[in-house]
């Protein structure tokens, strides 16, 4: 494995179709069939309940879906890397408690509200971090395998915060805070916006960067990325750094939805997060994945929760119905993969 092959790694992941076939490929990729699904469920929501499509319940997905695509970016990194990181949702769950704790302190002192929102952001952020490294250590330098590792992380986090809150949600911080998730650009509200800043951005770092086509190699095979002089280590902490980054940055995400700091925030939110990453079509042995079917998948997963919800069905169904989604996306994947090696 050269230099070489690591750049047409990533860039394959990455690039265009071209010509003619690109066009049957690109028609026929999953990028395009998620495409479908999405609005086919639109479609089928809205006919069945045409409020579905009013500027409110379009607001309300989008406020629902900032979050999970924060983590969902995240763990796109750690699943073409071939690791999987099952703390985000706990890490989420202690950046928003711990922030909640600083905004509250900070209002209580006199701190106007833009500067409190600020330090929750600053909290949050620095909270999600300091979990994503503790997580590559215990990969990197404890020599855990990244599901035992992250677990480990994933019962701390969520047990801390239920010791720092007692069990009940935490407020008192800047009354201008939920504010923010109302929507004000159609049905987007600043979370919105900016997480679809910061997809964007994520998006051409993984499938143009140096450091995209490294984890791609990582992905792949780490022993010949090692062998052509990657870090390896150095390129995983950054790997997890940026998923609990963007984990604890979904914490104040849910802080300014909720109005407070929750210790249950984020339960359940891991796995919302790596489903939408394989309905993607992102491989859990790693080594291929699209930041773009990340989207898509993580939009999938919300507009069917909230579709179910409009439509009056029991949200007890959630959880089946996103469990029959993963499982088709997985067997199709793994269909897709059997025709290419029959090919």
């Amino acid at each position: 494995m050269t230099q070489a092959t690591i750049q047409s790694t990533g860039g394959k992941a990455s690039g265009p179709p071209t010509g003619g076939t690109g066009v049957k490929t690109f028609f026929t990729s999953q990028t395009f069939i998620l495409f479908v699904v999405l609005v086919a469920m639109i479609a089928l929501f809205a006919a069945i309940n045409p409020r579905f499509l009013s500027l409110g319940v379009f607001g309300n997905i989008l406020v629902d879906w900032a979050p999970i695509a924060l983590i969902a970016v995240g763990q796109t990194f750690v699943i073409v890397s071939g690791g999987i990181d099952l703390s985000v949702g706990s890490t989420l769950t202690i950046s928003g408690v711990v922030a909640a704790f600083a905004m509250q302190a900070a209002t209580t002192g006199g701190v106007p509200d833009g500067l409190g929102i600020v330090i929750g952001i600053v909290v949050a952020c620095a909270v999600g971090l300091a979990v994503g490294l503790v997580n590559a250590f215990l990969i990197n330098v404890a020599g855990l395998v990244p599901f035992i590792a992250t677990l480990v992380t994933l019962g701390a986090g969520a047990g801390l915060a239920l010791v720092l809150t007692r069990g009940g949600p935490i407020g008192g911080g800047p009354p201008s805070a939920i504010q923010l998730s109302v929507p004000w650009l159609g049905p987007l509200s600043w979370p919105g916006i900016v997480t679809i800043v910061i997809i964007t951005i994520a998006g051409l770092y993984l499938h143009k960067a140096k450091f995209g086509r490294y984890v791609f190699a990582i992905g792949g095979n780490a022993f010949a990325a090692t062998a052509v002089g990657v870090s390896v280590r150095k390129q995983l902490t950054m790997v997890y750094g940026l998923s609990g980054l963007l984990a604890g940055a979904a914490g104040m995400v849910v802080y300014i939805t909720l109005g407070a700091g929750s210790p249950s925030a984020g339960a359940g939110r891991e796995l919302l997060a790596i489903a939408a990453v394989v309905i993607g079509g992102a491989s859990l042995s790693g080594g291929t994945g699209r930041m773009s079917g990340t989207v898509l998948g993580s939009l999938i997963l919300v507009t069917v929760t909230s579709g179910l919800i409009v439509i009056n069905i029991d949200p007890n169904w959630n959880q089946v119905v996103v469990a029959i989604i993963i499982a088709i996306a997985v067997a199709l994947q793994m269909l897709r993969k059997s025709n290419r090696r029959t090919a």
